[in-house]
């Protein structure tokens, strides 16, 4: 069984800085492209970043480029988010994905920006 365990949420000032991880389980992780989502309330999820099966390329929105950071340490089958410089419309529902498709989520962990 597939599970994805996303965690590192909380509320924070604007300004600051907070690391997510994402811990996964019953798959080859190593053999994964991952991502991370958000969603904001009354919104659609939308894309944040994504890095390749190696680690070596990463991708991100426009909005989060220079502010965002995904990671990963194949060894302990963790993917990671550093969120620097944090924005009050960076609050959302975060969720981390394995493989760019609808199979395998996580159950998303809370980031709260606050003004």
């Amino acid at each position: 069984q597939v599970q994805l365990v996303e965690s590192g949420g909380g509320l924070v000032q604007a300004g600051g800085s907070l690391k997510l991880s994402c811990a996964a389980s019953g798959l080859t992780f190593s053999s994964y492209a991952m991502g991370w989502f958000r969603q904001a309330p009354g919104k659609e999820r939308e894309f944040v970043a994504a890095i390749s099966i190696g680690g070596g390329y990463t991708y991100y929105a426009d909005s989060v480029k220079g502010r965002f950071t995904i990671s990963r340490d194949n060894a302990k089958n963790t993917m990671y988010l550093q969120m620097n410089s944090l924005k009050p419309e960076d609050t959302a529902v975060y969720y981390c994905n394995a493989g760019g498709g609808d199979d395998y989520w996580g159950q998303g962990t809370q980031v709260t920006v606050s003004s």
